[in-house]
């Protein structure tokens, strides 16, 4: 869990009372299973500490923060939501309102960009006031928000620019380093973005960000009206455009990979710091201008998400009676907005804000109302009975069967890494790479671990080649998953769960794994179909083998599997004897029969 360092005098001050820190360590306790989670790690009060600018550093309290809760990830989110809790405050209501002349400032994307970093987002926070420690709690916000949610500025990178010291409208392009020239933050000499690159590559800081996009033909940045660089995302920003806390009206821009990540960054960032602005928690809106790929939009969206929850649901698993009204003044403590529903007595209409991102299902509401009647307060029983019944997925039921008859047939089971390299996954099994089979790791640290396997065979001949010293023959067998690239689905990729088993002998042991075959689809209620029984004729339903020629296997000792099922006829596997070739690849002395079946058909 990130821990945040917070000015103990400040927080008190903000909280209304003085703890000492024994007390403030047991409401800390109270909190952690009453709240959100937060955990007092140390306070610094009576421990030595460094003195800089000639003044003693103030004491602190360093907090853990529960790892889906970036609306605490800071001072301002911390004691907000503990005085919401507390009831001395009310949950903020945050509005969108646009500047004194009704013109919304723009960022028009350029289409070059989908080539590094295709999504961007933005907000101005207008008139807003600084002291010294709002300031640092501003970029110590930004920082833990690219550790943590941003995985390391990978998929979002966060700028922040004096807006007096611009003129939109704003462009986000993407051009060859060459071309991009400007001042970097805190520097004095104008650099391209190449010379930046080398300047900065010993940087203890920005060094290790620099691989993100050091080897793309083209950076992204962001540039005003007049062309001038605002930021290179996400290395730096220029030096042109720098706040400070004199700072009164804050351009924030968000570069990502991610369209959903970029959102939740800039609604946490804005609605944190919008409490200074001087009319608090309103923030200024821009526009986004993107046609290539229909995302121009208007920026943030900080209308509260709608959802219901059953309050039915909520006491069963809680072990309550709580009515609606009493689920909506628990949730009002954890800053939701709720109220009963007016279509049904078991629901409960609940308003989540923007910046509870981690609230994704009705359980996320239940657990925050057990959180705030307190889970020490919680009816305490055997647990005869419970809200939800688990069950296994049926493809994982699935794979335990095979997995048992396989084992009862005398095979073992073994369990190698799902990922390989391209050369085990495809030359040397003889296979061709069509560049829409596999998927790819984009940086992989070695050869080992280039590609998730679209087989399990690489993994088994792996395992035979470091066991060959034991006596032969040798059986094992997997159930696991493989990977293919699937353009169709949001991921662009999808598991298959197979079943493969290798035997390795002076043998082929073609008709043992054969054997094994007709073992586990027996099992699966298959039947063995001959032409006698009807193959060229009459639909009957069950399993056939075909000879094929595939290059993995030895000519002429190859069969596929097909099965026809509710109607419906495919090739679900291959089984037979590998080709020399394979063999001295994974340098294997002796034969081996192998088979692989795809199991989801049976499902």
């Amino acid at each position: 869990m990130p821990t945040i360092g917070v000015d103990k005098v400040g927080l008190f001050k903000a909280l209304g009372q003085e703890y000492t820190t024994d007390e403030f360590d047991e409401l800390c306790f109270e909190f952690e299973w009453i709240l959100v989670g937060i955990e007092l790690d140390e306070d610094t009060a009576n421990s030595e500490r460094p003195i800089i600018n000639g003044k003693q550093e103030p004491a602190q309290l360093k907090i853990e923060i529960p790892a889906n809760r970036y609306d605490m990830l800071c001072f301002e989110g911390i004691s907000l939501m503990l005085n919401i809790f507390r009831g001395k405050t009310p949950s903020p209501n945050y509005r969108l309102v646009a500047p004194q002349d009704g013109e919304l400032q723009s960022i028009t994307v350029h289409e070059e960009t989908l080539r590094i970093r295709p999504y961007v987002s933005g907000a101005v926070l207008r008139s807003i006031k600084f002291t010294q420690e709002r300031y640092e709690s501003f970029i110590a916000l930004q920082d833990k928000l690219h550790q943590n949610l941003a995985r390391q500025r990978t998929l979002v990178a966060i700028g922040t620019h004096d807006l007096d010291s611009v003129k939109g409208p704003f462009t986000y392009e993407a051009l060859p380093p060459e071309k991009i020239s400007f001042v970097p933050l805190n520097q004095t000499k104008q650099m391209n973005g190449a010379e930046l690159m080398k300047f900065y590559e010993n940087d203890k800081h920005l060094g290790r960000y620099l691989h993100i996009i050091k080897d793309s033909p083209v950076y992204p940045v962001i540039y005003d009206s007049r062309r001038t660089v605002c930021s290179l995302p996400p290395i730096i920003n220029g030096n042109h455009s720098k706040i400070t806390v004199n700072t009164k009206n804050v351009f924030i821009e968000c570069t990502a990979l991610d369209k959903t990540k970029v959102e939740i960054v800039i609604n946490i960032l804005v609605a944190m710091f919008s409490q200074y602005c001087e009319e608090p928690f309103t923030v200024e809106p821009i526009k986004i201008i993107s046609k290539h790929n229909s995302e121009t939009r208007q920026t943030p969206d900080l209308t509260p998400r709608e959802t219901q929850a059953e309050v039915s649901y909520i006491n069963d698993c809680c072990g309550l009676s709580l009515n609606p009204e009493e689920i909506c003044q628990h949730l009002k403590r954890m800053s939701y907005h709720a109220s009963p529903s007016k279509t049904s007595k078991n629901l409960v209409d609940v308003h989540i804000p923007p910046t509870r991102a981690d609230v994704l299902h009705q359980c996320d509401i239940m657990e925050d109302v057990a959180i705030a009647y307190g889970f020490n307060n919680l009816p305490k029983s055997f647990p005869s009975k419970s809200g939800t019944v688990a069950q296994p997925l049926m493809v994982n039921k699935l794979g335990d069967i095979v997995r048992t008859e396989a084992a009862m047939a005398g095979w073992s089971e073994v369990m190698p890494l799902i990922l390989c390299s391209h050369d085990e996954n495809f030359s040397w099994l003889n296979r061709k790479d069509d560049g829409k089979t596999a998927v790819k790791l984009a940086n992989p640290k070695t050869a080992e671990y280039q590609v998730v396997r679209t087989s399990l065979l690489p993994g088994l001949l792996k395992t035979i080649r470091e066991n060959k010293h034991h006596s032969v023959p040798i059986k094992v067998f997997e159930v696991s998953d493989v990977a293919f690239k699937d353009e169709s689905l949001e991921r662009r990729s999808r598991n298959e769960r197979h079943f493969a088993a290798a035997w390795y002998g002076k043998s082929s042991g073609f008709e043992v794994v054969h054997g094994l075959l007709d073992r586990v689809m027996l099992m699966l209620k298959n039947a063995f179909i001959t032409s006698e029984e009807g193959l060229e004729g009459a639909k009957v339903e069950g399993y056939w083998i075909q000879e094929v020629n595939d290059p993995t296997f030895f000519p002429g000792h190859a069969a596929a599997v097909h099965l026809r099922l509710n109607g419906k006829e495919q090739v679900i596997g291959v089984f037979g004897i590998l080709h020399p070739t394979v063999l001295d690849n994974f340098e294997l002395r002796y034969p081996v029969s192998t088979l692989e079946l795809n199991l989801e058909v049976f499902l």
